[in-house]
């Protein structure tokens, strides 16, 4: 068996299936199947010393049923890391008894090892002469069909920002998710290849790793050009995702030509009167706004709004959200007389759609609020942002981003009115909510520190801002980069306290 310790476990396995057999006998069929299988592995690369793995597979695989071998065929197109399989989640009951069966036909003969509950490693040796065997069955499309539905299934389970038990559990499927992507994305149908990269640059977003991020929406891009054309809808789709991860890590100027190629591309394909052109148009509308380029994001702000109360009429939740967008941008340059009637337009009209109890409702009391402070009018505020509050831990649980939201905001509306005890415990809530959600280093966790240290500077506790200020600063640097608009707010701020604090 030239020595391998895998080959030995497979023939040991196979002999302790049939304990009446000669090893002059299976010395003999071993050389059999070293003849037969010669030429297949030299086809396929396998080194020399790689025989007695291969001679022993052969005699390992004829003990296995049509169900078994099938159940290999899945596992070889898995990657090479710990397979996580979960047969409780199962709904067919029949096919989970058969996955059960297939299991322990393969750890029996030592052909898969299990290495904690739900969790099994394919030997790299045993994956390759499983995928030969694969390519020359007549199953091999089925199988890595079958095989991109099911990671496809998973990935459809990534939401777009991770806790860290989400991050926790999805993990160990990740890189064979990955695997779908890099080598099987053909047997992925048109209508889900968006769904599978976004998904993908969701995990790593949510985690700060942007490089990562990026460089799945790309191919994202690339590869819905490649199969579909250039003029696709889902072409547009996918500029549009690519250029809202920029916007979100302040790369605006790699963002906006994105953004405008997938208007121009929507427009071209379904004419000036489609929801996609008005999903555009906001989502432009959006860059400019957040690079402070007000005066021409006004005007696609109300085309997408016009449009879409003309495809969906005056009652629809789209036409509330543009609604709320142009009510921040008119807050954000001071025009409070035009801002507070549409946020209140908002909220009748999603009280109207949705109910008084609904977090949508939440989030534009929140806004309300947040544009009554701007003006001074924090007796006004108070009530709407308690009743917001109230609602999200209601509708979402004590740990939700929103809730974390909302309690920054209620403890700068304290701080404003000089209640800093009363401030504190929210700003201190706020952090811990963040944490538990996003981990330590992510840049709304900066935020809330950057919230906190800027109370203790003003109640003259020095000691205890520093260093806030310096780990928000940090995490910014880090998430960010130096030049994101956070950052440079963060940098500001703690280049001021410095100022006060030694000066």
């Amino acid at each position: 068996m030239g020595y391998s310790s895998l080959a030995l476990e497979l023939v040991g396995r196979y002999l302790d299936k049939m304990p009446d057999l000669s090893l002059e006998t299976l010395l003999k069929r071993l050389e059999k199947k070293r003849v037969e299988h010669e030429a297949v592995v030299n086809a396929n690369s396998l080194m020399p010393y790689e025989y007695g793995v291969a001679e022993a597979f052969e005699l390992s695989w004829e003990q296995l049923d049509e169900n078994a071998q099938s159940f290999g065929y899945l596992l070889s197109l898995c990657a090479l890391a710990d397979i996580p399989l979960s047969l409780e989640t199962i709904e067919d009951n029949k096919k989970q008894e058969l996955w059960q069966k297939a299991i322990a036909d393969l750890l029996e003969l030592h052909l898969l090892q299990q290495k904690s509950k739900g969790i099994y490693h394919l030997n790299p040796l045993i994956r390759q002469l499983f995928q030969i065997k694969l390519d020359k069955s007549n199953e091999a499309d089925e199988a890595k069909t079958n095989f991109a539905v099911m990671m496809l299934e998973v990935a459809k389970l990534i939401p777009q920002q991770l806790n860290p038990e989400d991050i926790l559990n999805l993990t160990p499927h990740i890189s064979h998710i990955t695997e779908v992507a890099t080598h099987l994305s053909q047997y992925v149908g048109d209508e889900n290849l968006i769904t599978l990269f976004t998904k993908l640059s969701w995990f790593y977003q949510s985690q700060g790793l942007h490089q990562q991020a990026e460089s799945w929406l790309q191919q994202c891009v690339k590869l819905t050009q490649n199969r579909l054309g250039l003029e696709h809808t889902d072409v547009a789709a996918s500029l549009n995702n690519l250029a809202g991860f920029y916007k979100s890590i302040g790369r605006y100027s790699e963002a906006e030509p994105l953004y405008q190629q997938a208007l121009k591309l929507s427009k071209h394909l379904l004419g000036d009167n489609h929801l996609d052109v008005a999903t555009s148009l906001n989502n432009l509308a959006q860059l400019y706004d957040s690079t402070g380029r007000y005066s021409e994001a006004e005007p696609l702000y109300h085309q997408a709004l016009n449009l879409r109360k003309r495809l969906l009429g005056e009652e629809h939740s789209d036409v509330a959200t543009t609604l709320s967008y142009l009510a921040l941008l008119y807050e954000s340059i001071g025009r409070y007389n035009q801002a507070e009637p549409l946020y209140q337009q908002a909220l009748k009209l999603w009280k109207r759609l949705v109910g008084e109890e609904h977090p949508h409702v939440a989030t534009t009391l929140n806004n309300l609020a947040a544009l009554y402070c701007y003006t001074g009018r924090y007796s006004k505020a108070e009530p709407l942002l308690k009743k917001a509050l109230e609602l999200r831990k209601r509708l979402l649980g004590e740990n939700h981003l929103d809730v974390a939201t909302s309690l920054n905001n209620l403890a700068q509306l304290y701080e404003s009115t000089e209640r800093y005890t009363k401030a504190e415990p929210l700003y201190q809530e706020a952090l811990e909510v963040s944490k538990y959600l996003l981990g330590d280093n992510h840049p709304d966790v900066a935020i809330s520190l950057n919230n906190l240290a800027a109370l203790y500077r003003n109640t003259r506790r020095y000691r205890k801002a520093k260093p806030l200020f310096e780990q928000a600063l940090k995490i910014c640097e880090q998430t960010l980069g130096v030049s994101h608009p956070t950052t440079m707010t963060i940098r500001a701020n703690y280049a001021s306290f410095l100022r006060e604090a030694y000066h």
